[in-house]
């Protein structure tokens, strides 16, 4: 199976302390986020769990701790955006997360990093110009280092709009002239484009508008066929497989304006004052009337096929 660490917060980021304790146990609990007192109990074992997905903006935590992690298959993201401190107040200099990046890549390889350049918006202090300018400029410094650069446009959910009403959506016209220059910028420094969650406008132009996150990305990751079970989508416009997620919502330090996993500010500093790197729930601990589960788990590995890289 696949565990997925990064759609409701930055695990490698703040709580890679946590998650060592946890990978040394060999067990994690996560609260269901929409019936709190249903907790799933994962098994952090090689032998069910064949890959551990990673989406982050700061690695650097989890790099002395990569030995843990050899025995999984393992694919990370990592956002680079070219955002300040005004929209991205908890994220590190950017010059410092391209060489984290780089560092993480020489660690596991080009085929198990992809570069999220996402979400995009336009506004006064970042127009169209701007954002292409940032974007070659940290592909050029990637090339070699990934494969993959997966960008999206802003989506404005009620999350985001509260904590970032003066955003506004990017036009059709201005989606197509980022899309074709990143297409091509990217190709030019050995990446794919794959928009997420985009549709196909970009394909004209030689995006891979597959999905973000496939089977096929992981089976490359792997070099192993996978035979994994029917899913449905995490929305009706992703194409994504995207595995059994260990975080939890309000819990990112990030605290990014457009961010559609963060209630507010008030809420995240509570939640990380109740964190405890020794509990194997992510925030708090266990209480009376919690109900524990053990999640159905098993390899999805063919073992009769193995992928010719």
């Amino acid at each position: 199976m696949i565990i997925n660490t990064g759609q409701r917060t930055d695990i490698p980021a703040f709580y890679s302390d946590w998650f060592v304790n946890r990978l040394k146990a060999g067990f994690v609990l996560v609260r269901n986020p929409y019936n709190p007192r249903s907790v799933t109990r994962y098994r952090l074992s090689p032998e069910v769990v064949d890959l551990i997905g990673f989406c982050t903006k700061n690695p650097a935590p989890m790099l002395p701790h990569m030995d843990l992690l050899r025995p999984y298959g393992q694919y990370w993201y990592v956002t680079i955006t070219p955002y300040g401190k005004e929209i991205e107040p908890g994220v590190p200099d950017k010059r410092e997360v391209l060489d984290s990046f780089r560092r993480l890549s020489d660690t596991v390889g080009p085929d198990r990093m992809g570069w999220r350049y996402d979400p995009v918006f336009i506004s006064g202090d970042y127009p169209a110009e701007r954002h292409i300018r940032a974007f070659e400029y940290m592909a050029q410094t990637l090339s070699g280092y990934t494969h993959t650069a997966v960008i999206s446009f802003v989506d404005l959910y009620e999350k985001t709009k509260r904590n970032f009403p003066e955003v506004r959506p990017v036009t059709a016209e201005q989606r197509l002239l980022l899309g074709k220059a990143f297409a091509e910028i990217a190709g030019q420094y050995g990446m794919t484009l794959r928009p997420c969650g985009e549709g196909d406008e970009l394909a004209p132009f030689g995006a891979d508008c597959s999905g973000c996150m496939t089977v096929a990305m992981y089976e490359q990751a792997l070099g192993r066929r996978l035979k994994v079970p029917k899913t449905a989508p995490a929305r009706k416009e992703c194409a994504c497989y995207l595995g059994g997620d260990i975080g939890a919502y309000n819990t990112c330090g990030h605290l990014c304006r457009y961010c559609y996993a963060n209630y507010d500010a008030a809420t995240v500093r509570k939640n990380l004052a109740a964190h405890d790197p020794e509990s194997p729930l992510l925030i708090g601990h266990l209480e009376p009337g919690d109900q524990v589960h053990e999640a159905k788990q098993e390899s999805w590995i063919d073992p009769q096929i193995t992928m010719e890289l």
